[in-house]
């Protein structure tokens, strides 16, 4: 079954998690114990409708004060599809882990209080989509049955929004818009009584019509082996293949290949899946290949088609967000990682910090935690590697602090 993952950004109370929590309750995705431990908590605070932020929240810290913390992971299923929510929060304190929810999702659903309408936070949140190139971003503009299911309020935020789109860099994106009443669970999965005025889809309506060609990333071929497979079985004396995940396109039985940094040349002669072989796979398998020609391949290698190679440079230019305590200044050293590769790596300069109100850059020479900046990077050795808008997997790594193994930062390459 298709699996489609999605982030969902918000400011402090504008219902991200009970939004979350009605697709929950109305695909009929919770368990009883749950429901009725919601039920019991929502008359113990005396609300008289369903409290479904205790579907999202885990941590008692997020539900005694009402916010999220920390990326929840939530799971579903209909009969169209699976689903993965990564109910992240929305706060300029809490960008880093906005990010880290966002980085492997193909979906993002901004909401924005209707009493409230675009606000600074807003623009954050749709700055990281544009930055993580989140190709499909729906706009819930939540609590419409506060504001008297008003058409004028909604097309007002629309308008508002879509003078932010206009400053975006990335055109590919598809920017939907969707009145709503998370708490009420108007439009959520079922339409809403109380807005005649719109007759578009639903939230989940809108989920379930999208196709993997709308979503996923379409890219040249990236191959980085993880591991060796060496049986030495009496079945399988001889056999070497290479095992890892495949991303960008599909590759298949005869492709000539090279494999880097190595450059050497060879063709595809098996793709194994499990205990099963196929003369193609698709972007997002997990396969084994074996090649025609005993050659030196490890992890960390990657192996690509020979009319598609990547970049191999050792200075490559990225834009970071720093998520740790201690700033990046410049001549500090991190180990790089990239897919399955390790280089230690020294910051030749922080240029600048990016404003995520979309308002330009401002000069700077280090990065305090949450802040996005550009900054220039000097390899130990070199990668083999795309830019980030050309091919996501192939152009995001991490910064790790060697002495504390501490994931400092998150980078894309431009």
């Amino acid at each position: 079954m298709e699996v489609l993952k999605i982030a969902t950004a918000g400011s402090v109370d504008d219902g991200k998690s009970t939004l979350i929590g009605r697709l929950l309750y109305d695909t009929k995705s919770l368990t009883t114990d749950k429901i009725e431990a919601i039920e019991k908590s929502s008359k113990q605070k005396g609300y008289d409708y369903l409290d479904f932020s205790l579907a999202t929240d885990g941590l008692v810290a997020e539900r005694e004060q009402g916010i999220t913390i920390d990326v929840a992971h939530i799971y579903f299923s209909t009969a169209k599809k699976s689903y993965i929510i990564a109910d992240t929060p929305g706060h300029v304190e809490y960008t880093r882990n906005m990010v880290t929810g966002a980085s492997t999702s193909q979906v993002s659903i901004i909401l924005i209080d209707a009493r409230k309408g675009v606000i600074e936070q807003t623009y954050r949140h749709f700055f990281i989509n544009n930055l993580l190139r989140v190709k499909e971003v729906i706009v819930a503009v939540n609590k419409m049955d506060l504001v008297d299911y008003s058409e004028e309020v909604y097309n007002k935020i629309k308008a508002d929004f879509q003078a932010l789109n206009a400053k975006s860099t990335f055109k590919e994106q598809v920017v939907s818009y969707i009145p709503l009443s998370a708490i009420n669970g108007g439009n959520v999965v079922d339409k809403s009584e109380n807005m005649p005025w719109y007759t578009g889809q639903t939230v989940l309506e809108h989920l379930e019509a999208l196709e993997p060609k709308d979503v996923y990333e379409k890219g040249q071929a990236r191959f980085p082996v993880q591991t060796v497979i060496r049986p030495k079985t009496e079945e399988y004396h001889d056999f070497r293949g290479y095992a890892g995940k495949l991303y960008g396109d599909n590759i298949k039985v005869g492709d000539a290949v090279t494999v880097l940094p190595s450059l050497t040349e060879s063709k595809v002669t098996n793709i194994h899946f499990f205990d099963q072989q196929f003369d193609e796979a698709t972007a997002g398998s997990s396969i084994t290949l074996e090649l025609e020609n005993e050659i030196n391949v490890t992890r960390g290698d990657m192996i690509v088609k020979s009319n598609e190679l990547p970049r191999i440079e050792k200075d490559i230019k990225t834009t970071i967000c720093w998520m740790d305590s201690k700033k990046l200044v410049a001549g500090t050293k991190y180990l790089v990682q990239h897919n399955t590769n390790r280089v230690l790596a020294k910051i030749e300069s922080v240029k600048n910090i990016i404003a995520t109100d979309y308002s330009g850059v401002t000069p700077a020479t280090q990065l305090s935690i949450n802040e996005i900046g550009e900054v220039n990077i000097k390899l130990s050795k070199a990668l083999y590697f795309d830019a980030y808008n050309d091919n996501k997997s192939n152009g995001a790594f991490i910064l790790i602090d060697a002495a504390t193994n501490t994931t400092a930062g998150v980078g894309f390459i431009n």
